[in-house]
C-alpha cells in the first residue's frame, strides 16, 4: 500500500492538472470563436490539452487499486 503522502500529492497534482484542463478548455473555445484565432495556438492549446489528459489518466490510474485477475 502506498504512503498516504503520496496519495495526498498525486490527488494534488491531479486537481492542478484537472484545473489547467478546464482552463485549456475555456481559452481554445475563445480562439475557436474568435473570426481572426490564431490557428497555431489552437493546435498548440489542444496539443497541450491531449497530454494534460494522458497524464490525468495515468495518476488517476495510480490511484486505483489493483484488480486481482
Amino acid at each position: 500500500m502506498e504512503p498516504i503522502a503520496d496519495i495526498e500529492a498525486i490527488q494534488l497534482r491531479l486537481d492542478e492538472l484537472r484545473l489547467e484542463h478546464r482552463d485549456l478548455d475555456t481559452a481554445i473555445a475563445r480562439l475557436i470563436d474568435d473570426p481572426v484565432g490564431d490557428e497555431l495556438m489552437l493546435r498548440r492549446l489542444k496539443k497541450r490539452k491531449l497530454l494534460l489528459k494522458d497524464q490525468i489518466a495515468l495518476l488517476e490510474r495510480q490511484l486505483e487499486p489493483d484488480e486481482p485477475a
